[in-house]
């Protein structure tokens, strides 16, 4: 016999609560907590007739392993974030903001599979064929062989996919949307989420088929659902990108079978998403290289170097609190730049509002980029214009000190390929001031040990273009 057993699940987190309330306990969330109800089975343990576990083989660490098998879909800049390609079996799940071009980019990879002869699947539970048809009619991809779908029983999905051939890979648009019978909740809720991930997933490794879950996003960027999900899948994506610009980044937040925060960029245009190749030559075409509070940033995007314009400026304050705007930065990260820069380079920024400003929509996420907003910020209190063919890398500590970075020469490589001829990053080991790095850095760098050092480089020329000012008055 089996009975009704009522539960109160966070929508956020997944935990669980005896009785609703107004905030969950384990997230912090308001508001989330919904009542949901499921089926138990009352039968004691020892009637319900379970078998006996087998025994597993155990197996020692040495020993040979190989690589795992992957499928090229492609698209240059979607096989990079995947780790070189789709591995059979494998379950990966993309989010992204409404609009992004996460179904654009999905259907533009499965139309390369097919064309290529594998059997792609693709079912999608919030539009229908004839939608979904458009779409690649607009893009011009209506002649690839391409099964669709528009189906949100999980059961009846995955009876539908083990008939015929092994499919490829199976697009699922999206996990939100999907409902199984074994759970009677809403659609959308946290327990029909998870239980329809975790049949897909079962398909997965069962039939040796490559899945992509399709997953909304809160209005903080995360996916939405319980987090449990994210921990089933075997790769996290995320899907980024500005309306007011027309390039888009997706970004590997974990991968079981290759790097992560290794980003590929993407160009929307007219007839869907196009790779760029050089995303650093985008990021820099509408520099204005003769304006002060503007340095070029010199970062890691995984294993790929990107040249980023930092924009800064400095203005007194009109406000009894002066006001710190950040956008693509961590506010924090900059909230400890300016007091370093005010207790141990005695600039004081504290009648002055800050706007800081990650040129083209991009988003920086290391500590290398201390150095480059540093100057940005000087530039701008100043008025010092910054050398034009300069870019800027380092971390800065509490005490002043700028802290040398992983993969400098590849980030000097990319600056040189670009036109840059003088670097200024932290003093390391075989880098002498205003020279070459042991003969490993393709320009000159100008090694700094503190952050003094770059202030009162850039205070002199501040200084030298106020005087040429007063002598042409």
């Amino acid at each position: 016999m089996a009975k009704r057993s009522t539960s109160f699940l966070c929508q956020i987190c997944g935990a669980v609560h005896a009785r609703w309330q107004g905030r969950c306990d384990a997230c912090g969330a308001w508001n989330s907590i919904a009542e949901e109800t499921t089926a138990a089975d009352t039968m004691p343990a020892t009637l319900r007739g379970g078998r006996r576990g087998r025994l597993i083989a155990l197996e020692s660490l040495t020993g040979t392993s190989e690589d795992a098998p992957r499928v090229q879909v492609g698209i240059s800049e979607l096989d990079r974030v995947a780790g070189g390609g789709i591995v059979p079996g494998s379950v990966l799940l993309i989010g992204g903001d409404p609009g992004i071009g996460k179904s654009t980019l999905l259907i533009q990879a499965s139309a390369k599979l097919a064309s290529a002869g594998h059997r792609i699947i693709y079912v999608s539970g919030e539009e229908a064929v004839a939608q979904v048809r458009l779409r690649a009619e607009r893009l011009g991809l209506s002649g690839a062989p391409v099964e669709l779908a528009a189906e949100t029983n999980v059961e009846d999905i995955v009876a539908t996919l083990s008939e015929g051939r092994r499919p490829a890979l199976v697009v699922i648009d999206s996990i939100q949307t999907m409902w199984t019978d074994t759970v009677e909740s809403a659609p959308g809720t946290v327990t029909q989420v998870r239980s329809s991930a975790q049949i897909l997933i079962r398909y997965a490794k069962r039939a040796g088929a490559a899945v992509i879950l399709v997953g909304h996003v809160t209005k903080d960027g995360q996916i939405a659902g319980p987090r449990v999900v994210e921990h089933m899948v075997d790769a996290v994506l995320s899907f980024e990108g500005d309306g007011a610009h027309h390039f888009r980044i997706l970004r590997a937040q974990k991968n079981r079978f290759g790097p992560t925060d290794e980003i590929g960029v993407f160009e929307m245009t007219g007839l869907g998403l196009a790779e760029v190749a050089n995303p650093s030559a985008l990021f820099l075409s509408n520099r204005d290289s003769g304006a002060p509070g503007t340095a070029v940033y010199a970062g890691m995007e995984g294993t790929r170097p990107v040249l980023v314009e930092i924009q800064a400026l400095v203005v007194p304050t009109s406000l009894g609190t002066p006001r710190r705007a950040v956008v693509g930065w961590d506010p924090s990260r900059l909230s400890m730049v300016l007091a370093v820069l005010e207790a141990r380079c005695g600039i004081k920024l504290g009648a002055h509002d800050v706007h800081l400003n990650v040129a083209g929509g991009f988003r920086i996420s290391e500590p290398a980029a201390d150095v480059a907003v540093a100057a940005a910020l000087i530039s701008s209190l100043s008025g010092a214009v910054l050398p034009p063919d300069g870019v800027y890398f380092g971390e800065v500590s509490l005490t002043g000190a700028v802290r040398a970075v992983p993969h400098a020469v590849a980030r000097l490589k990319e600056a040189a390929k670009l036109g840059f001829t003088r670097a200024v990053a932290p003093a390391a080991k075989g880098t002498a001031a205003n020279g070459r790095d042991a003969g490993e850095a393709p320009l000159a760098v100008d090694a700094i040990s503190s952050l003094g050092d770059i202030v009162a480089t850039i205070a002199a020329k501040g200084s030298r273009r106020s005087s040429d000012k007063a002598q042409e008055g």
